[in-house]
């Protein structure tokens, strides 16, 4: 209920007419984002498409697994309309790239690292997440509440550990079934959180979990890293390519509760570790900035500005040759 669509509108054509791009970014394309790269190619404009969110992997979490085979042609005809396809990974340019989508480069993405920094922990955050046991040991999810999340898997962590408090971020469809699930135990909802807030939240933790296993890159736990924490998350999707296991936090196999357990009981266990963790997250946010993600992007944009002109240049020759 919290996502908003935009439908496609015919007034896209006359913008683009106006405005004069040299080049069309489509986040995500889909309804409006379709509309634009469709529009902006019949106009000859230079097309770039994003791909963010694994759709097809979301749907066997909703009960639609029988839908995948269906969806990947979709997906692989609207981003074969650009020039140039950006993903925020290894693990997701590969995936695209074997289901016969063409041209894909990485792009992650960048952290505020101003904004997330490990100044930004509280003791009134702390006091609000731990429910005034403010000594407790503090774990941290941020995520939208949804099944795809597995935030479920925390619990066997609670019930091991039980001086161990749980601060869960965000909201969404699943929720009440995450409140019933954690009823009893000692753990926060905090629904939505931004800004100042947010970045509070994540400074004000001890460690920063991700049990999902259907992210392209992460973004939470990019900023978890620029806020100094120390990240256990699981070995899948696009994670690798931020946490590195043994050196700037913790991977487990996914769906492995022990393994959970027994990281997160690791790093509580011996402080001097995770303080080490948190201060290699930190570096490797700090080369992730939006300045310098932000340069990677518009030499992205110069890559489907020569595209476009090198595919004009080929039609060209062949209509020459037919002729």
């Amino acid at each position: 209920p919290e996502l908003r669509v935009a439908l496609p509108d015919p007034r896209i054509a006359w913008e683009l007419m106006r405005f004069r791009p040299e080049v069309v970014h489509a986040v995500g394309p889909a309804c409006l984002g379709v509309w634009g790269l469709v529009t902006a190619r019949a106009l000859g404009i230079p097309t770039v498409a994003s791909y963010h969110t694994d759709f097809p992997r979301y749907l066997s979490h909703h009960g639609l697994g029988f839908a995948e085979p269906t969806v990947w042609p979709l997906i692989r005809a609207v981003h074969n309309l650009a020039h140039l396809n950006l993903c925020p990974s290894r693990f997701t340019r590969d995936e695209l790239e074997d289901h016969g989508i063409q041209n894909v480069g990485i792009w992650r993405g960048g952290v505020d690292t101003k904004l997330f920094h490990p100044s930004k922990r509280t003791a009134e955050m702390r006091y609000r997440l731990t429910d005034g046991d403010v000594e407790a040991p503090l774990l941290l999810c941020a995520a939208r509440l949804s099944p795809e999340k597995k935030l479920e898997m925390v619990r066997p962590v609670l019930e091991s550990l039980p001086d161990v408090r749980l601060a869960i971020l965000g909201d969404g469809p699943a929720r009440s079934d995450l409140e019933r699930h954690y009823a009893g135990f000692p753990v926060v909802f905090t629904g939505f959180l931004r800004g100042e807030a947010l970045a509070q939240a994540f400074a004000s933790a001890d460690v920063f979990l991700m049990p999902s296993t259907t992210e392209t890159l992460g973004f939470v736990v990019l900023e978890a890293m620029s806020a100094g924490r120390p990240v256990v998350a699981a070995r899948a999707g696009g994670i690798p390519d931020l946490v590195q296991h043994g050196e700037n936090g913790i991977l487990y196999d996914p769906d492995d509760a022990a393994a959970l357990l027994e990281a997160v009981e690791g790093l509580l266990s011996e402080p001097f570790r995770g303080r080490f963790y948190a201060e290699q997250a930190r570096k490797a946010a700090e080369g992730m900035t939006w300045r310098s993600e932000t340069r990677e992007l518009v030499w992205a944009y110069r890559r489907a500005i020569k595209a476009h002109r090198n595919a004009n240049v080929l039609r060209m020759i062949r209509y020459a040759w037919r002729d």
